[in-house]
């Protein structure tokens, strides 16, 4: 890892081959080897990242979000962990996991939840909740609009 100039890099854990670009704000997180991060990306404390996971700019990831491996997260990506802020109130940290070889598409939000293994949510979608194994989504509610089978693909219709 390089000297950083505009940087804010303070305990974290990172495996061999991971990229981290300056101009980023990580805190007592934790990635994975072969990994890449992006310039004008936030992550917070207690966020592990897996292996060859690519984090691209304008990402914002909170404390309680999950991504395993083989994930990528697309440009001004912004992960919630809280469903109802409040500037004086109290709340509950709620999680998010991203699971293996799952692809989050450019300007989602993505809120406490869990994206499936291998699916797709298309940019500009709003992730509400969960996302089962193999589909992609897209929208805002997030919707499935194409499930692998297991002889192909099916793409959904919602004329």
């Amino acid at each position: 890892m390089n000297k950083r100039r505009f940087s804010v890099i303070k305990d974290i854990i990172v495996g061999s081959e991971s990229r981290i670009y300056d101009q980023v704000n990580l805190y007592r997180c934790q990635i994975g080897k072969e990994s890449k991060i992006d310039a004008f990306v936030y992550i917070e404390e207690g966020v592990i990242i897996g292996n060859r996971v690519k984090i691209r700019p304008f990402t914002f990831i909170p404390t309680g979000v999950t991504i395993e491996d083989d994930v990528f997260i697309g440009p001004n990506v912004t992960f919630i962990n809280d469903k109802y802020p409040k500037i004086n109130a109290n709340w509950r940290l709620l999680r998010t996991t991203v699971k293996q070889g799952a692809s989050i598409g450019a300007g989602s939000v993505i809120l406490p939840v869990t994206i499936g293994k291998n699916s797709l949510v298309g940019a500009g979608s709003v992730v509400t909740k969960d996302i089962p194994d193999d589909v992609s989504v897209a929208g805002n509610p997030a919707k499935v609009i194409h499930r692998e089978v297991s002889h192909g693909s099916e793409a959904l219709d919602f004329r």
